[in-house]
């Protein structure tokens, strides 16, 4: 019956991995079903903890990069927080200039200060957020640098099948 605490402990660890998903617990899980067959067939205490922790490091090692890498194949990364700002327009509140300033980004006021040494831009200006240095807009004029790639371009190494037209059917018609 302890192999049901490691079948236990499996299944917690797979349900907290469904809101981090990092894939790390997910390893852990498969070491602790792992021990839960260690215990299956009749191993001790010390050997299950070993089997545990073996396969545990054996997964991480192995399956998870390869499954990293085929994830993010699949689907694109996504910014969130202050890493998606970057790229984007600001207005300056404030005069901005290398030592500080106000923008209004997305909505929002920020601290700002420019990325380029001597430059001062007026209240008003357009300007683009090069990057984020803690809560800090770095930012620089809306014509400096290309604007960043809202959609991630497509993979060539990933095909699709070709689309096909859906053949028109009379009962389908409103």
């Amino acid at each position: 019956m302890d192999w049901l605490w490691w079948l236990g402990a499996a299944l917690l660890l797979i349900a907290i991995e469904v809101l981090t998903l990092d894939l790390v617990l997910l390893m852990f899980a498969g070491g602790a079903v792992a021990a839960g067959i260690a215990n299956l067939l009749g191993a001790s205490l010390p050997v299950q903890i070993l089997v545990f922790a073996a396969v545990s490091v054996l997964l991480l090692v192995s399956l998870r990069p390869w499954l990293l890498r085929h994830l993010r194949t699949r689907v694109p990364l996504v910014e969130t927080n202050a890493a998606a700002q970057v790229g984007r327009q600001a207005i300056v509140v404030q005069d901005v200039d290398v030592h500080g300033g106000r923008v209004k980004l997305s909505g929002e006021v920020w601290s700002a200060r420019a990325a380029r040494e001597g430059v001062v831009f007026p209240a008003g200006a357009e300007l683009r957020v090069v990057r984020i240095d803690g809560a800090t807009a770095v930012v620089d004029d809306a014509s400096v640098g290309p604007p960043r790639q809202a959609t991630p371009t497509p993979d060539p190494s990933v095909t699709h099948p070709p689309s096909r037209p859906r053949a028109h059917r009379p009962e389908e018609t409103a």
